[in-house]
């Protein structure tokens, strides 16, 4: 049986309860919907993610544009017991086929990645493999092209939608 999201909000993060908005974006999500959530900085916007991801069978898929973000995030999950792994820069293509394996058959509930690794044949044509319960584009700002942080392969994440067309995206 699935648990409740504020189960695991209390057995993961120590919460009773959600922050301002978070519940209604986590059912959002958990109904399915697509969400753009627009929290401030330390606002738990991670959290809006993170959770729902725990809450159904499956495996979230994380692109964020920071090294050191990722790593923090997966290091973080990793701390409380939750499988997370990380795709980044650096990683020799047989290394990069034995994590993508792991998220295929390791039961992992997150895959973080760059906006740029998303790319990669390999990489998208794994994803369609898996069963994603839901997407998640982390610093979201970065698509804009009016930002002074604005990433161009921020544009090619909407191949998501192709890979795993089932899977809510959250924003």
């Amino acid at each position: 049986m699935l648990k409740d999201p504020k189960e695991i909000l209390q057995e993961y993060w120590g919460y009773s309860d959600f922050k301002e908005s978070q519940e209604e974006i986590i059912t959002s999500i958990l109904n399915k919907k697509d969400v753009l959530a627009l929290l401030p900085t330390g606002g738990g916007k991670s959290i809006c993610f993170q959770v729902p991801a725990l809450v159904n069978d499956g495996i979230c898929i994380v692109v964020s544009p920071l090294i050191a973000l990722i790593k923090n995030q997966v290091d973080n999950l990793k701390s409380k017991g939750i499988k997370a792994l990380a795709l980044t820069g650096g990683i020799s293509q047989d290394d990069v086929i034995d994590l993508l394996d792991n998220c295929l058959y390791g039961n992992y509930k997150f895959l973080y990645l760059s906006p740029e690794r998303l790319q990669q044949d390999l990489v998208q044509n794994r994803i369609q493999e898996m069963n994603v319960n839901l997407v998640a584009i982390d610093e979201a700002h970065c698509i804009s092209q009016w930002g002074n942080d604005f990433r161009p392969s921020y544009l090619t994440c909407s191949i998501l939608r192709e890979l795993a067309p089932k899977a809510p995206i959250i924003a």
